[in-house]
């Protein structure tokens, strides 16, 4: 029987063994489909730092970027398979296998832990012969580093604790006060994720350069740009906090005078100061040199095929936020 520490205690020994069993299984054409083994699942909460399996399913399944088709191909199950056991790990499916749950939650809780067992996974797949055509290293981490995960300052955790238990009560997940607060840890954990893919997805939507002014390279992005909300996130719905079209990417200098409301952009992203910015870049030449133009361009700057921020983000950013003497 499977228990918690067949996913948080996994080693590389165990891991090969069920990569054989992976190698001998033959796909299920109908009916049902064998339980998912520790790695599969383990590789399933692996992706759920890349990509919102929310996004795909029906008619858009065939969308679903890698690893969800290598991984597919690997477990000898379907697309579909796979996106749903990510949703199942996110812990808002009652039917949710409780182990895979609950390793799932700990896992997001622990990057350094979650670094660790997904290198085992790797270790192990490559000494079982699985190349990295059969099973790409989709988060950089096979030799060695830790998953930093992105976008967590902007989360308001009393905001999110009470939504999660509102959401609780609504779809009757928990029965016991043990069985909510359990709940509750792995919803936030999942959250938590969620804003990662929000904030990994918005960075590479603006080509990891700050939007206002061109900053960034797909080497710094990451550690020097804050992939942040037009709207903000506390005043967000559940579809808009994970909108990619709802965020954009900034240097620390334009990205705090966006939420303070000193510089926004409107219906043709075009940016436009705050008078009392515009005054200091007329006045000083300090702020001339980080708010001027340049380096502050005339309008958004984003890469060629990029999706524009939506006009409803940008019209609530610029009612609602940007400062008006």
């Amino acid at each position: 029987m499977t228990g918690l520490a067949d996913y948080l205690e996994l080693s590389v020994t165990r891991a090969r063994e069920q990569y054989r069993e992976l190698h001998a299984r033959r796909p299920v054409s109908t009916g049902r489909q064998v339980i998912f083994l520790p790695v599969e699942t383990l590789l399933c909460l692996a992706t759920s730092f890349t990509i919102d399996p929310r996004r795909y399913g029906g008619a858009n399944i065939h969308r679903a970027p890698e690893p969800v088709p290598s991984l597919a191909r690997l477990f000898s199950r379907s697309p579909a398979s796979v996106l749903d056991k990510m949703r199942n790990l996110n812990g808002s499916r009652p039917h949710g296998g409780k182990w895979d749950v609950l390793a799932g939650a700990t896992l997001r809780e622990d990057p350094a832990l979650f670094s660790r067992t997904y290198q085992v996974l790797m270790q192990a797949a490559r000494l079982e012969s699985i190349g990295r055509d059969q099973l790409p290293d989709f988060l950089d981490l096979e030799h060695g580093g830790e998953l930093v995960l992105l976008g967590q300052e902007e989360l308001d955790l009393s905001t999110l604790e009470t939504e999660l238990r509102d959401q609780i009560d609504r779809q009757g997940l928990a029965a016991t006060v043990a069985q909510q607060r359990e709940t509750e840890r792995v919803l936030l954990a999942a959250a938590r994720v969620g804003q990662h893919v929000f904030a990994q997805n918005v960075l590479v939507n603006c080509g990891h350069r700050c939007v206002f002014c061109g900053f960034g390279s797909a080497i710094t992005g990451r550690r020097l740009l804050t992939a942040g909300h037009i709207k903000p996130w506390k005043d967000s719905a559940s579809s808009e906090r994970l909108d990619p079209r709802n965020g954009l990417a900034a240097c620390a200098a334009h990205d705090t005078a966006f939420d303070t409301g000193l510089i926004t952009v409107n219906g043709d992203l075009r940016i436009h100061l705050a008078e009392p910015l515009a005054e200091a870049v007329r006045a000083d030449p300090l702020a001339k040199q980080y708010y001027g133009q340049p380096p502050v361009r005339e309008a958004l700057l984003l890469p060629a095929g990029a999706d524009l921020p939506a006009r409803k983000y940008l019209d609530w950013h610029r009612e609602r936020i940007f400062f008006r003497p």
